[in-house]
């Protein structure tokens, strides 16, 4: 079991003192990773299922927190949880993230994908929202040609991006494509990770039979599709709170990495919780 962080900059904010520090101390415990969620804009009124979202909230772009935290930090992997992808224009991002990944010495290694839930988010970025899914996946593999392509260039026609003989430099560090994850509670997002993702991470809102019922038609449609099953990592949201007990049922469950959060607001208390939790599994030792 591998353990990771993740920021919430909405509600702990985007004070620079502030992320470094978190992102510090959890190096320090030994913590594999950090994660950092997204929206592009929210409006008032704005819902994830009965979940409100203040408009106000601090949203900071995930990117470029990330690329402040590489700066700061030498060995933390960098995550998204998620970056909605439909809402990004696939020879951008992928320029973006091989970019970060060199200069981080190849840590942006934890990106998770998912769709947006938020139809005027969509709207703002003149996303069809109900075109977001097929979007998402040429957005996968529009990518993944990129970093794989050489100086003879490479060429893409699909529903929604187009180009030929486009060569997209630096590559990711080291060669080869960054591994995708993809994320999301529904069954449409269980099988882009069965036929895409190197990994699936599941949101919180399921029950510990649909729960079971994601993960294994993530693994029958990577299987279905040529794909090694057990290659495929996945990754949990956890409670700062856990037990030895609770998370050995999670390893049980194949859970392969745990997300967790510190639920202080001080920054002092916040680094307690993570010492606490990286003490009580020994993490980094």
């Amino acid at each position: 079991m591998r353990f990771s962080v993740s920021y919430s900059t909405p509600y702990f904010g985007v004070e620079p003192e502030r992320l470094v520090g978190y992102a510090r101390h959890a190096e320090e415990c030994g913590f594999e990773g950090l994660y950092l969620p997204e929206h592009v804009v929210v409006f008032p009124g704005a819902k994830v299922g009965a979940h409100e979202i203040p408009a106000g909230l601090p949203y900071a772009d995930p990117v470029e927190c990330l690329s402040f935290v590489a700066a700061a930090t030498d060995r933390l992997l960098l995550g998204t949880g998620v970056l909605l992808l439909p809402y990004h224009h696939p020879v951008v991002l992928a320029k973006r993230l091989a970019t970060l990944d060199v200069l981080s010495k190849g840590r942006m290694r934890l990106l998770t994908v998912g769709l947006g839930t938020l139809p005027g988010e969509a709207a703002a970025m003149g996303v069809d929202f109900a075109a977001r899914g097929r979007r998402a996946d040429e957005a996968i593999d529009v990518m993944r040609l990129l970093w794989s392509g050489g100086e003879d260039g490479v060429s893409f026609d699909g529903e929604f991006f187009s180009f030929e003989d486009a060569c997209s430099f630096p590559k990711p560090h080291g060669g080869g494509v960054l591994p995708i994850h993809v994320g999301g509670s529904s069954r449409a997002a269980a099988r882009r990770a069965g036929r895409r993702g190197d990994g699936y991470f599941p949101g919180g809102a399921l029950t510990p039979d649909e729960r079971a019922s994601r993960l294994a038609l993530a693994r029958d449609t990577a299987a279905r599709n040529g794909r090694d099953p057990d290659a495929l990592e996945y990754t949990r949201w956890g409670s700062i709170d856990l037990t030895v007990g609770q998370v050995d049922a999670l390893a049980a469950q194949g859970v392969t990495r745990l997300v967790v959060s510190a639920t202080e607001t001080d920054p002092a208390r916040q680094r307690d919780q993570l010492t606490a939790f990286a003490r009580r599994f020994r993490i980094g030792r």
